[in-house]
């Protein structure tokens, strides 16, 4: 037995914090900690606190909670540093953030320049945290535009992966293809959110046609035995935001989240926060919801933990 299965029976939010685990599905923008925001900002971020039913409701959410906080390139940069700084107060040890390929334009069209403003930022902060760089992109950008801003970037060679968010049903997900061709020419690791409002069809065709090593959300795989199936063998992982899921209507409880049947299935996934400003729930506490609402035990959940904590498998 080990400490982490411990704190989860014994209900130690401490000890659980001061164990290792991984964010891989977090958006800096959202990922921030709430106090070290407030003593930085004096704005006080109130978690959202009633269940939503659309993207755009949390879009206004955002807008009357956040505003204009973190615009500008020195509201971007306060809120990858707020991240960390959650990270380290959750005990997050690998984590997997960075920044839009969009917010080029905010640092004079330079990406050397921005990434170099984030690595300073992790070495002063947190170099004690395995920071793996990612790029975003939204689906709501034209593919020109994404192109324009995405080479700079990937001409540094420091960034590991590549994320497409957005509303799934904004442009149909082949139209990204060249755009994820030349990310994996470059080596990156391939992801994309999907599945998260899409049916379990649509999460089978991004990796198909985009040719993703990982999926950000993919709950709706869970409908279709033939989907995880297709994911269990290809060896795809699921990045999860159970709270997220919830707080948004995709699931009626965490009892009856998607990811067990997912878990049972084969599929490897890992449990995460998407955006701890929105949801007001970090990684420990995404694990102990989950063993509170008797979906997986303590050793089920310390094996996600220890998933999270390695390189994950190449796709087949």
């Amino acid at each position: 037995m080990t400490s982490f299965q411990d704190a989860l029976r014994t209900d130690r939010l401490d000890t659980l914090r001061s164990i290792p685990k991984s964010d891989l599905h977090n958006h800096a923008f959202g990922g921030g900690n709430r106090a070290w925001i407030a003593r930085t900002t004096g704005h006080d971020i109130v978690p959202l606190d009633v269940p939503l039913s659309s993207m755009a409701e949390m879009h206004e959410w955002v807008g009357n909670r956040i505003g204009r906080l973190f615009d500008g390139p020195k509201g971007r940069l306060t809120a990858f540093e707020a991240t960390l700084v959650q990270a380290q107060h959750d005990g997050v040890t690998r984590l997997e953030v960075g920044e839009d390929v969009w917010a080029i334009t905010l640092f004079d069209g330079n990406a050397a320049k921005l990434t170099r403003e984030l690595r300073n930022i992790h070495a002063r902060v947190a170099p004690e945290i395995e920071w793996i760089p990612q790029l975003g992109m939204s689906r709501h950008c034209s593919v020109s535009s994404l192109t324009k801003w995405l080479i700079p970037f990937l001409e540094l060679g420091f960034y590991k992966t590549i994320d497409l968010s957005g509303d799934e049903l904004s442009q149909p997900v082949e139209t990204f293809k060249p755009l994820y061709r030349m990310a994996k020419a470059a080596g990156l690791t391939l992801k994309a959110h999907v599945g998260e409002w899409g049916d379990a069809d649509s999460v089978w065709r991004a990796v198909e046609q985009l040719e993703l090593d990982e999926v950000q959300h993919g709950i709706a795989a869970a409908d279709s035995e033939h989907v995880m199936r297709f994911l269990a063998n290809n060896k795809i992982r699921l990045n999860i935001c159970p709270t997220s899921n919830l707080m948004l209507g995709r699931v009626e409880s965490l009892a009856a989240h998607p990811i067990r049947r997912l878990f049972d299935a084969g599929v490897v996934v890992t449990i995460n926060t998407d955006d701890v400003l929105v949801f007001g729930q970090g990684v420990s506490e995404e694990f102990r919801n989950l063993f509170r609402a008797g979906l997986f035990d303590a050793e089920e959940l310390d094996s996600i933990r220890l998933a999270g904590l390695l390189e994950p498998l190449p796709a087949l």
